[in-house]
């Protein structure tokens, strides 16, 4: 039913989310919420579910199915065990589902095949260079110093690395990294189709933002 569509992705902020009414706390899967309880920050806590809230409303919008039809299942291949792992949706092997969170901003993004999304505060910066040399090819490091702001230039890497790693690092796969600067936010979906981002919870009257 969804071959040859688009990938939705989605930035938005945690308060613009959990504003919407029809998505609460109560369309969370029991081990969500046990999860989410785990949670001592409220304002981390925020962030969490506003990710799985939004990811159900790309689902829905996706499908066609409400967001209390559209939760995510979690099954780790390590383990073996429910509840962390990959996320996917059930009953539908052929979509790919991805999110993401960091202080204050929200991220999530459904289509066909694998996917992988990320979001950070434009003025945050990666770690130390150390570490960044055991998740960034050197070459990308390199040509990110030469940068007129390196820690943008990093940023974007770091965002772009993770969105890849989430949808599996497949030699196949499209990126598309761009910026909220609304919300201060640096994004990047990585998949096998085509995206159309939109830079706030998707509405009736949001209009796509760009295309991979």
């Amino acid at each position: 039913m969804n071959a040859g569509r688009a990938v939705l992705a989605v930035v938005a902020t945690t308060a613009e989310v959990l504003a919407r009414p029809e998505l609460h706390e109560g369309l969370l899967a029991p081990w969500e919420r046990r999860r989410l309880d785990r949670i001592r920050v409220p304002a981390r806590r925020d962030d969490v579910l506003a990710a799985r809230l939004l990811v159900r409303l790309c689902a829905a919008r996706f499908t066609g199915l409400p967001p209390e039809e559209s939760g995510p299942e979690q099954h780790c291949a390590a383990c073996g065990r429910d509840g962390h792992g990959r996320p996917r949706l059930d009953g539908r092997p052929g979509l790919g589902v991805s999110m993401s969170h960091a202080d204050g901003l929200v991220a999530a993004a459904v289509g066909p095949g694998p996917v992988g999304v990320d979001v950070e505060p434009a003025t945050r910066r990666p770690g130390s260079p150390s570490v960044l040399r055991r998740l960034l090819p050197e070459a990308d490091l390199r040509e990110a110093a030469a940068h007129p702001d390196p820690g943008a230039a990093l940023l974007r890497l770091w965002v772009r690395g993770e969105a890849l790693f989430k949808a599996g690092g497949g030699t196949c796969l499209r990126l598309l990294e761009w910026a909220d600067h609304g919300r201060g936010a640096v994004a990047a979906v990585a998949a096998e189709a085509s995206v159309t981002t939109f830079t706030a919870a998707p509405a009736a009257t949001t209009g796509p933002g760009g295309r991979a």
